[in-house]
């Protein structure tokens, strides 16, 4: 399916050079904040106390943010637990106050907004918990990257592999720059949302991977600049149709699903638009600069090629 054709190629890689020196800086920029600013971690990673209060109706979510917020904490999670009348609230720890009296001070406050909430349990989240967590989220990014290294090596070629990756890391660590930034909250939800933009950014990449390889064996009097700008160029409609509707449900989550969805909508966000920026100038230009030729791709020798119609060679042994 094609809302438009564009009749002439792109000249993508004319521009390489100038585009990845951008995402370079980019790239940088986000490796500086995030050393010198860090992550914004939520209770999840940090510790904190864990409470669950009951509603006689269904909680107005808003107005529990608003009233735990006033206790002071800026970085508090608040959600549906279960039924429309039980809520779960994190807090983050606070020096000198015990989770105990963490719970006791909130519970009051809830009561005094809406009488008859009703503390369910009271949980204490500890850094081991935290470090835990930490451990296996850099575990399961660890195990993404060499999973999609290794599909990529065994599709196409160890240069796609690796300008796939670079591609996807940039990714990647230019979403963490961001929350670094910003010091927006990173949580769960942003994790796994990171994680989705791996293999969203790679399925970019693999789509015009696979019309180059393609037309390394149609169009067999093209140089590999030539070839890629094809590639992109007859993608560029499916890139529009696929991104664009995806981005329409990210926006739906971020303008309207409130503060539980909004970083994890926020990453997402961010993702999509540098997933399609790094498969276009990052992931083709760093693949064409490792030196990907027909060969690399096209290596069924003594078989007949389709070939281009229009070229004379077409049809001969590759």
């Amino acid at each position: 399916m094609e809302f438009f054709k564009i009749r002439r190629d792109i000249p993508f890689m004319e521009n390489a050079l100038i585009f990845n020196v951008v995402s370079l800086v980019t790239f940088l920029a986000a490796v500086f904040f995030l050393f010198t600013r860090g992550l914004h971690l939520s209770v999840e990673f940090t510790g904190g106390t864990v409470m669950e209060v009951a509603y006689s109706q269904p909680a107005d979510i808003e107005a529990v943010r608003k009233t735990v917020s006033g206790l002071g904490y800026t970085d508090v999670q608040v959600q549906n637990f279960g039924t429309a009348r039980d809520v779960l609230i994190r807090l983050p720890a606070q020096k000198g106050v015990s989770s105990a009296q963490q719970s006791d001070r909130t519970l009051a406050a809830l009561q005094a907004a809406t009488p008859g909430v009703v503390k369910k349990r009271v949980e204490f989240v500890g850094p081991q918990v935290g470090e835990e967590l930490v451990t296996n989220g850099l575990k399961a990014l660890a195990m993404v990257v060499a999973g999609i290294m290794v599909y990529l090596a065994l599709r196409f070629e160890w240069k796609f592999a690796v300008a796939a990756i670079i591609a996807n890391l940039h990714d990647v660590v230019i979403i963490l720059g961001f929350f670094a930034f910003f010091q927006w909250e990173f949580s769960l939800a942003v994790l796994a949302a990171v994680l989705a933009v791996l293999g969203y950014s790679v399925n970019e990449s693999v789509v015009i991977f696979d019309r180059i390889r393609e037309n390394f064996r149609k169009y067999r009097k093209m140089t590999t600049v030539q070839t890629i700008d094809n590639a992109i160029t007859s993608t560029i409609s499916r890139t529009i149709i696929t991104h664009g509707c995806t981005q329409v449900m990210v926006l739906s989550m971020l303008l309207f699903g409130g503060a539980t969805l909004h970083y994890f909508a926020m990453a997402l966000t961010i993702g999509i638009c540098f997933g399609i920026y790094s498969s276009v100038f990052v992931a083709a230009a760093i693949a064409m600069w490792l030196g990907i030729k027909r060969e690399d791709l096209v290596k069924a020798a003594g078989k007949r090629d389709e070939g281009d119609p229009n070229d004379p060679n077409a049809g001969a042994t590759v």
